[in-house]
């Protein structure tokens, strides 16, 4: 029998916990607090002050003025993969888990990925709204002049190589691609050899490559790597892909080089802020440029098997914690 906390916090949709809530016993001795992810730092302190657990939204700030503020807290836990809006140091000064749902989702993202590739080669958005209006044949007849190139004609360029990068990688073996990836920490040759993949430096990759995939954890080294510098190294038909964080892209650099050419297209279920206004630079693209990008509203990882493996695996964590144990997937180096 797991430890009973006092309370729970959880910052997002009492809904959608519920729905996914496995049926663990431990659950049920808890109290849980429910809060939405704009909660004040007074309206946190008001209802669960004393609160041991907190589950956040994955893009939802956990800031240190938040964290120095509960003092029973003993973890923080990430609904999905990303943490980057948690203040890790914060929490480790105090000893406070910080853990996420490492390859949670990374099956449901490589799908996404995949999808975003197969929607830009075939300009699926302009063609639907061809057949739409009228224009089926107009866009036929443009696109067998134009040519469509296939998947497999492509070379495939993996930035960051974790669960989703391996994932994109099993799913886009069968299209018989050329598979390229870069992370800081080269794999051993049998891991390639198994996926397929050749190493090449970032350089190399974003000037080889005819989709730029992007599949690294934001950080400070990350953090606008897709600069104006970046996307002059991509060849003028390649595409740029992010399922990863928004905040890996320079917004304004990607919103030229679309508009100057010089990059084919980008197909993005991530954006930088989150939510995404509605005068975001991405969003308002001129014709014909925004022709050549198509968006998502970070639907990646949101599927329902994604969800029912994450909520299992936050609340093991909680009931490892609950029972003096050490929980998995420490993100802050709390040991």
């Amino acid at each position: 029998m797991g430890g009973i906390f006092t309370k729970i916090l959880i910052l997002g949709s009492q809904a959608r916990y519920e729905t996914y809530l496995p049926p663990l016993p431990f659950i049920r001795q808890q109290e849980l607090v429910f809060l939405n992810q704009e909660s004040s730092r007074e309206d946190i302190l008001a209802a669960a002050g004393d609160a041991s657990i907190l589950f956040v939204d994955a893009i939802t700030p956990v800031p240190a003025s938040v964290i120095c503020s509960l003092p029973n807290l003993k973890m923080i836990h990430s609904e999905g993969v990303a943490f980057d809006k948690i203040d890790l140091a914060a929490a480790k000064a105090r000893g406070i888990y910080v853990c996420n749902n490492k390859g949670c989702n990374a099956g449901a993202v490589a799908e996404q990925t995949v999808l975003l590739m197969l929607m830009l080669l075939r300009s699926s958005l302009r063609g639907d709204r061809a057949v739409r209006t009228g224009r089926q044949m107009e866009m036929k007849e443009r696109c067998m002049s134009a040519g469509i190139k296939e998947l497999s004609d492509c070379r495939i360029g993996l930035v960051g190589y974790g669960d989703i990068a391996k994932a994109v990688a099993e799913r886009l073996l069968p299209f018989d691609c050329e598979l390229y990836y870069y992370t800081k920490h080269r794999r051993g040759r049998e891991e390639e050899m198994q996926h397929g993949l050749t190493y090449l430096s970032l350089e190399e990759l974003a000037a080889t490559c005819d989709f730029v995939s992007l599949h690294c954890a934001v950080t400070e080294e990350t953090r606008g790597m897709v600069d104006e510098h970046f996307l002059e190294r991509m060849k003028d038909s390649a595409y740029l892909i992010n399922t990863a964080r928004g905040e890996l892209v320079d917004n304004l650099a990607l919103r030229e080089a679309l508009i100057q050419g010089k990059i084919a297209g980008a197909g993005l279920d991530t954006l930088s802020p989150e939510p995404v206004p509605a005068d975001h630079p991405l969003v308002t693209m001129p014709a014909p440029a925004g022709d050549r990008i198509v968006l998502s509203p970070h639907l990646g990882g949101i599927t329902e098997a994604s969800f029912r493996r994450g909520h299992l695996h936050m609340w093991r964590n909680a009931e490892r914690v609950a029972d003096g144990h050490k929980p998995d997937n420490i993100v802050n180096g709390v040991e």
